[in-house]
């Protein structure tokens, strides 16, 4: 056979063992859709690190970025003014507001959770609620609790009967429900809180680089200064949670609670109200 015949014979031969492999083959509407997308709660199980870093990530879509919790109006009125003042609001905000209250009222949920205790974990998102100081502070608590329990749904990240137990709750709040995924995904107390908190932390930072403004070094240098405060924190929500309930708590904060209040009328904001 001549060269150019033999090629074109193989090129030939090809084609047609393509063509039969294509037709026993199923095409992509043939594929169940099970197949081609299984939900997190079907999947084996990661690590917990890396369940702790997935609910600690700034991309966690419950919109944690657009509040500043009262920090704004503390620039516009000159309170904070430069790295030192925003790492003193912070961190006095981290320990006197978040570590008083919102950090062992989840160690707390995490508990009711894992126990089983759903009522437990009603009464304390009813707590949540009602210390909340501001209108603002409410809004942002439930407007992120809906928004992780909608990411909850579209994603698979909880299995049908953690699903329905969650939606028991009308509108659930943030630390409620983030207590709740913790439990569902065995992740233990004192790191669930340090999780949360840090996440907590990174969003203020977050607000005062935009707000104050500052650059991203001062940023780091807050991250650092603020790391033993949040390890005493969670340490502190574990004994609190443990050594009493809600009425032994406190969210005391005034300062807080005027700079949230000023923000709601605050005439020109980068931040949710």
């Amino acid at each position: 056979m001549k060269p150019g015949l033999a090629l074109a014979a193989a090129q030939a031969s090809q084609a047609a063992a393509g063509e039969s492999d294509v037709a026993a083959s199923p095409s992509l509407s043939q594929v169940p859709s099970s197949a081609s997308s299984a939900s997190l709660s079907s999947s084996p199980s990661p690590n917990p690190l890396t369940r702790l870093l997935h609910l600690a990530s700034t991309t966690l879509p419950v919109g944690a970025f657009s509040y500043s919790q009262g920090l704004e109006w503390a620039v516009e009125c000159g309170t904070v003014t430069d790295r030192a003042d925003v790492e003193r609001w912070i961190v006095d905000c981290l320990r006197w507001s978040v570590g008083r209250f919102e950090a062992p009222l989840l160690v707390a949920a995490h508990r009711a959770w894992a126990a089983g205790d759903d009522a437990q974990a009603l009464a304390l998102d009813g707590w949540m609620r009602a210390t909340r100081e501001t209108r603002e502070l409410l809004a942002e608590t439930l407007q992120m609790g809906y928004s992780l329990r909608r990411w909850c749904d579209d994603t698979g990240a909880l299995d049908a009967d953690w699903l329905a137990r969650i939606c028991r709750l009308d509108s659930p709040t943030y630390p409620v429900l983030f207590a709740a995924i913790a439990a569902a995904w065995g992740l233990d107390a004192r790191t669930m809180v340090t999780v949360y908190v840090w996440s907590w932390l990174e969003n203020q930072v977050g607000a005062a680089l935009k707000a104050v403004p500052l650059g991203q070094t001062d940023g780091q240098r807050i991250l650092l200064a603020a790391g033993p405060a949040v390890d005493a924190v969670a340490d502190d929500a574990i004994a609190r949670a443990v050594a009493t309930g809600p009425e032994g708590w406190t969210t005391q904060c005034p300062g807080l609670a005027i700079a949230s209040s000023c923000h709601e009328a605050q005439y020109s904001r980068l931040f949710r109200s």
